[in-house]
């Protein structure tokens, strides 16, 4: 099933980032080969979400439901982009410091049986070297940043052991992946536990935008309604994980309303809303 296009979303790795030296068989460099003068000889590797895993998003955005990543859903994104091709950032680019200055450029991208993996060799630059003991104490997390290219949904999916609340499911078939690095807060701090609740890095995003782009988050605000109301998906609730995250919360309920339940659609509902989207199963 085609997915809504133009929502970026934010999701965590499965571990925090970490270094490795450049390898040792390379004891002189030569002035012409700048992809190796100009790195620190650390090596940043960079484990995507895990295949096949079930986690939970709460979000006052994409409302709540659970998700996994199906395996092969990034091959074709890096087929097309190739490992240079995904911009490597710290804090996705929104770091008051190092804004969107490179990190470095990637030299792997690939699925692996258990997620997708990145390596970067990280430029000898003052602010990676600022990121690298960091880095190197596992203090940071890592997450990346996609779209959804095609998807399937189990809106009635009944009570199971990995969904004992009946939430609506999503299985990502395919993604466009845009940007990948390390994050002072990661979205899933820790994504090799099994299933989980977090806040959406998508709340994080808001947040952000709204500081800088109030024209973007708007029109994004109006792509989230309609992407909440296509799959019947309600918004957290006041004791949920999104809500415990968020004691002084900047980023109101969806269209600046007080927080509110989102009473699910029929299925009928959603065939029309689907119909006027243009959103074909």
């Amino acid at each position: 099933m085609a997915a809504i296009r133009g929502l970026k979303l934010i999701r965590g790795a499965a571990m925090a980032p970490t270094l490795a030296k450049a390898r040792a068989d390379v004891d002189v460099v030569d002035a012409d080969d700048t992809a190796t003068a100009d790195d620190t000889g650390d090596v940043m590797t960079v484990e995507f979400s895990r295949f096949d895993t079930w986690y939970e998003i709460d979000s006052w955005w994409e409302g709540r439901f659970l998700e996994k990543t199906a395996r092969g859903s990034f091959k074709r994104t890096i087929k097309a982009l190739g490992p240079s091709g995904v911009k490597v950032l710290f804090n996705h680019g929104r770091d008051m410091q190092i804004d969107q200055k490179s990190l470095g450029v990637a030299t792997v991208l690939e699925e692996r049986e258990s997620s997708p993996y990145m390596e970067v060799p990280l430029l000898d630059t003052s602010y990676n070297r600022d990121l690298i003991p960091g880095l190197r104490a596992g203090a940071y997390g890592s997450s990346f940043m996609f779209e959804v290219v095609r998807e399937d949904w189990n809106h009635d999916p009944g009570v199971s052991d990995h969904n004992p609340d009946g939430l609506p499911e999503r299985t990502i078939k395919e993604i466009r992946l845009f940007e990948a690095g390390p994050v002072t807060w990661p979205a899933n701090p820790d994504a090799t536990a099994g299933l989980r609740s977090t806040r959406s890095g998508v709340d994080w995003l808001m947040d952000s935008l709204r500081e800088r782009d109030q024209d973007q988050v708007e029109e994004l605000q109006r792509s989230f309604a309609a992407f909440r109301a296509m799959h019947g998906l309600s918004t957290p609730s006041e004791e949920g994980p999104a809500a415990r995250q968020r004691p002084n919360p900047k980023t109101p309920a969806p269209g600046a309303e007080p927080a509110r339940h989102v009473d699910g659609l029929s299925a009928a509902a959603r065939r029309r809303r689907m119909t006027l989207l243009g959103v074909k199963r």
